[in-house]
């Protein structure tokens, strides 16, 4: 018998790509989540940019003449993409602190369904407001 170790992607949300209307829908999103999830969204696309340049700088300068600078080339590209991950990451973690119980363990179940690793957060607790009698 023969076990496998397969590390799972990331459970990402994509706030960054064009799901907002399905994330909204799907995990019944109220309207502080939504202005959350659109602050977020407008400073991702910033440090998107930001990044991008970057990479477009250093492709269009970067010498690229020996095998040597080839391989600093490649290393300081990895380096930028990296930089782009870990910005969307955060921007989902930082939307799914905002995530009640429920919402949580639907995007928990979610994550299970496609086998993926889910970002660990601790869910928000909603105050329900009690009505006077």
């Amino acid at each position: 018998m023969f076990f496998s170790v397969v590390n799972a992607q990331n459970c990402t949300l994509d706030i960054g790509g064009k799901n907002n209307e399905t994330i909204k829908t799907l995990f019944q999103l109220n309207e502080e989540q939504v202005s959350v999830m659109e602050s977020l969204q407008g400073e991702l696309e910033v440090k998107t940019k930001s990044v991008e340049d970057q990479i477009e700088k250093l492709l269009a300068q970067h010498p690229q003449s020996t095998e040597e600078d080839l391989i600093k080339l490649a290393e300081k590209y990895k380096t930028l993409q990296q930089q782009l991950v870990e910005a969307a990451y955060d921007s989902d973690k930082q939307l799914l602190s905002v995530f009640n119980v429920k919402q949580y363990e639907r995007y928990l179940q979610l994550c299970n369904e496609a086998i993926r690793q889910p970002i660990k957060v601790e869910p928000k607790n909603y105050e329900i407001p009690v009505e006077e009698e």
